[in-house]
């Protein structure tokens, strides 16, 4: 009974046990008390990079957020009792603009320190609260069920003997924090969380550790000993913690006591300075799920989006101004995602529904400035249910950062995420870089007729001998045909699709090579 039906299986337990982490624990056994790793100081060390991750829960209006103005007149027509001004918007382009409330993320791009991704989503997009963050947390395709995040996976490719291992005198810091109420399950790895949790690192308690066990030869002693040490990481790990806030200092004026991401920032910044060697912070701001009074009746620059884009916009430029000012910029790079975006069409509660693609801001000195992408396409005659396109899955992004950030090999890359990779110059070498609209190749994809029947005549230019995925996706953002999935060689290729088995309405086609993609609108009629 003991060893068989009410075994603990010592994966789940570690994934539940993250909760003794809350709110982190001072004081305990001393580091020496651990088993000594063999790991190389690439883990941990004062010159390691960082990466910070604003997770935006609820699923961003990334149409309100960063405004195609060259989309205006078909955004007024789709979705008027929201639209912002055009002369309200703050313009970083000839054809981007940002809300009004973000003045402190156009600053931010003003000084070439932000990259913008258009239309980032996965195919087959699943417009559940949970399901999405799941995939996004875990990074698998939609229909994949992992038990690890894609942070944890990396992590697990590097670290040996985690958790019994560590802390030690090479790691004696967390590899992964998150500054917050729950852990991350982004840093979930094959034997536990790789993050723990900080509530307030002025405030840090400990949970003492049990010393007569009086179960040790009992069938439950297993179960305590996995305790007993799980108490003392914690209380090791919080000590790190403490330490380096009382040694941390922040010296921008720019954070707002009032503003909770912000605040969440600030604790980074201080424990990055104070010499904690925590290579991944995770960060969250909730509140984005805008079904209604997303913005005030008759005040559209004012209401619950404002606000949010407001806080996340002075939290990240106050952080990014507290790095410079503590000469840690080129050590921090910081990124936001949300599970979904919102559908192109308002509805009647001056509110917008789940939809489909969003974009994606990655900032920091090292980012290459400027925008990948096209502006999304809006048409007039939008179904109720359309989405924004994806043009690019969202483990690019993530794997084109480890890649040029963590200098993972690609092909490393390849094997955490199950699905195709596509790399994305997101990244600069960190010298001085001028905005600019990041051009790619548009394959000079044509798809005729459109409106089409039941045949589509589809042509396309490659310069060079490519591996593509020509799809059909519909406006919920499922991919509903593929039409080639194969090696092609160089030079102009025209093929015809049969289209009799799909049913009228709006689709999206899409080219996507190793190197880049293209997506176009169509519409099939009767």
């Amino acid at each position: 009974m003991c060893e068989h039906d009410h075994k603990i299986k010592r994966r789940s337990f570690l994934k539940t046990s993250s909760l003794l982490t809350l709110p982190l624990f001072a004081g305990g056994v001393p580091v020496s008390a651990f088993a000594k790793s063999s790991l190389a100081p690439m883990i941990n060390g004062e010159d390691d990079r960082v990466l910070v991750v604003i997770q935006m829960e609820g699923g961003n209006d990334g149409l309100a957020t960063i405004v195609p103005i060259d989309q205006q007149d078909n955004l007024a027509a789709v979705r008027s009792n929201i639209l912002i001004p055009e002369n309200q918007l703050l313009n970083i382009t000839d054809t981007l603009s940002l809300h009004p409330s973000m003045q402190g993320v156009r600053e931010i791009f003003d000084n070439a320190q932000l990259n913008i991704i258009q239309g980032v989503a996965y195919p087959n997009q699943n417009r559940s609260h949970f399901r999405s963050q799941d995939v996004w947390h875990t990074g698998s395709a939609a229909d994949e069920y992992l038990d690890t995040g894609w942070l944890g996976r990396y992590l697990d490719s590097t670290v040996t003997g985690y958790p019994e291992a560590f802390p030690s005198d090479e790691c004696p810091d967390p590899f992964a924090l998150t500054v917050g109420s729950s852990v991350s399950e982004t840093c979930q790895g094959l034997s536990g969380s790789y993050s723990m949790v900080v509530l307030d690192p002025e405030d840090i308690s400990t949970l003492p550790t049990p010393t007569n066990n009086e179960l040790a030869n009992g069938c439950y002693a297993n179960k305590l000993d996995f305790l007993t040490q799980t108490i003392e990481q914690s209380n090791v790990y919080g000590e790190a913690i403490k330490a380096a806030y009382d040694n941390g200092q922040n010296l921008s004026t720019k954070y707002d006591d009032n503003n909770n991401l912000a605040t969440k920032l600030k604790t980074v910044a201080r424990l990055i300075k104070g010499g904690l060697q925590t290579r991944i912070y995770v960060v969250s701001i909730g509140g984005f799920d805008t079904h209604a009074e997303q913005i005030v009746e008759g005040a559209p620059t004012t209401g619950n989006h404002a606000s949010l884009l407001q806080e996340l916009s002075d939290a990240i430029c106050a952080f990014q101004n507290d790095l410079s000012l503590l000469e840690l910029d080129r050590r921090v790079l910081g990124m936001t995602y949300s599970e979904f975006g919102r559908r192109i069409r308002s509805n009647f509660s001056f509110g917008t529904d789940h939809g489909t693609a969003a974009p994606m801001m990655v900032f920091g000195h090292c980012v290459n400035g400027g925008v990948i992408g096209d502006n999304p396409e809006i048409d007039t005659a939008v179904d109720v249910n359309e989405g924004v396109a994806m043009q690019y899955d969202f483990k690019s992004v993530y794997g084109s950062i480890l890649m040029d950030w963590f200098d993972v090999e690609k092909a490393q890359v390849q094997s955490l995420f199950s699905n195709d990779f596509q790399y994305l110059p997101i990244l600069s070498n960190c010298a001085a870089s001028s905005i600019e609209e990041i051009n790619e190749t548009t394959y000079d994809l044509k798809a005729l007729p459109n409106p089409m029947s039941d045949y589509l005549n589809v042509s396309f230019n490659l310069k060079s001998k490519e591996d593509i995925r020509l799809s059909l996706f519909d406006v919920l953002g499922a991919e509903i045909k593929v039409i080639s999935n194969r090696a092609v060689a160089k030079g102009l290729h025209e093929v015809k699709v049969e289209l009799h088995d799909v049913v009228p309405g709006p689709y999206f086609l899409r080219l996507q090579t190793r190197t880049g993609q293209k997506t176009l609108r169509l519409v099939k009629v009767k």
